[in-house]
């Protein structure tokens, strides 16, 4: 059984992983800019909307990081994703996308790719993800609906508390 610091060392691998014309996707968690996620997430994505930097920031240091920068003598990202997994049984994709100016250039697919493909990813037996608007990218890459709608259940602590 891989102990925590085997499974740190493989969810930080630190590494460009693919390239894509003028774009580097990279695990690199250094290289993610915090204040392009938080705008985006918390002013223009539809699933986060609102969310403070400090819970971004958490999400990103407890999750893989995986972003996409325009590889300019100054380095700028314009996309990202996180996946949450234990390398083993469960890897969730979470909070995909790509500034609108760089859409239209396979940098989602590609995104998508790079995140299933990483090693702290592979093998996990069960690889989710939630979408309101992106599922035909997502179905090029083998996601699915849910077999059993019924059997996936949520809970939102902050929203409802339980009595």
């Amino acid at each position: 059984m891989p102990s925590p610091v085997d499974v740190a060392a493989l969810l930080t691998t630190s590494s460009t992983l693919r390239r894509l014309g003028a774009y580097d996707i990279t695990d690199d968690p250094e290289r993610v800019d915090l204040d392009v996620v938080h705008a985006f997430l918390s002013g223009e994505s539809y699933w986060r909307r609102g969310v403070s930097r400090e819970r971004v920031a958490r999400s990103v240091r407890m999750s893989l990081p995986l972003s996409v920068h325009l590889a300019t003598a100054t380095p700028t990202m314009v996309g990202f994703t996180r996946v949450v997994t234990d390398t083993a049984t469960h890897a969730w994709l979470d909070d995909l996308f790509v500034l609108r100016e760089h859409r239209r250039r396979g940098i989602a697919g590609a995104l998508v790719e790079a995140a299933l493909s990483h090693p702290a990813v592979t093998d996990a037996s069960l690889q989710l993800l939630l979408t309101a608007d992106a599922h035909a990218l997502y179905a090029r890459h083998g996601f699915r609906p849910f077999p059993e709608p019924g059997a996936l259940m949520a809970r939102h602590p902050q929203a409802s508390p339980v009595s």
